[in-house]
């Protein structure tokens, strides 16, 4: 085997030396130099995009922040504007209430005055009846003797209980 003849090894040492430093300079010149060029670029671009978006953070908080300010405006707003409705509606049932028992009171007194004048009547007209039908009752009964004066004295009487 030709690798293993110790006549030949300086040579090949030497050659793979020649090549180990040449790859190596053709690395160290050409290669790593535009690798760590792309590599800084990169970085470069990560770190304006990475500041970027920390910017644009803080902007959306500043305006979530304002979003949240005016949500909570419009909320005290309404809410204002909801108890104020609600007062001046408390206030229209009240003031309705009010007016209705007075028209309910009105029309209460009126009817009361309405059944006094009817129960006067019908009692003005009871008596009237009575007096009628008592003689009419005590013939039936066999008291033909009763005289009107006699039935309307009596009448009097209990008028006066």
């Amino acid at each position: 085997m030709p690798q293993l003849d110790f006549s030949i090894f300086p040579s090949q040492f030497f050659w793979l030396c020649v090549s180990f430093f040449l790859m190596l300079f053709i690395m160290s010149k050409f290669i790593i130099p535009k690798t760590a060029e792309m590599i800084n670029l990169r970085k470069a671009k990560i770190d304006a995009d990475l500041a970027a978006a920390e910017e644009l953070k803080q902007k959306v908080e500043k305006t979530l922040e304002k979003y949240n300010q005016a949500l909570k405006k419009a909320s005290d707003e309404a809410n204002a504007s909801l108890q104020k409705t609600r007062d001046e509606l408390n206030a229209t049932i009240e003031r309705r209430q009010q007016e209705l028992t007075q028209e309910l009171n009105a029309e209460i007194a009126a009817g009361e005055k309405k059944i006094a004048a009817a129960k006067q009547k019908a009692l003005g007209n009871v008596e009237a009846m009575v007096e009628e039908l008592t003689p009419l009752v005590l013939k039936k009964i066999g008291f033909a003797k009763v005289s009107a004066k006699e039935i309307q004295t009596a009448l009097k009487m209990t008028e006066n209980k």
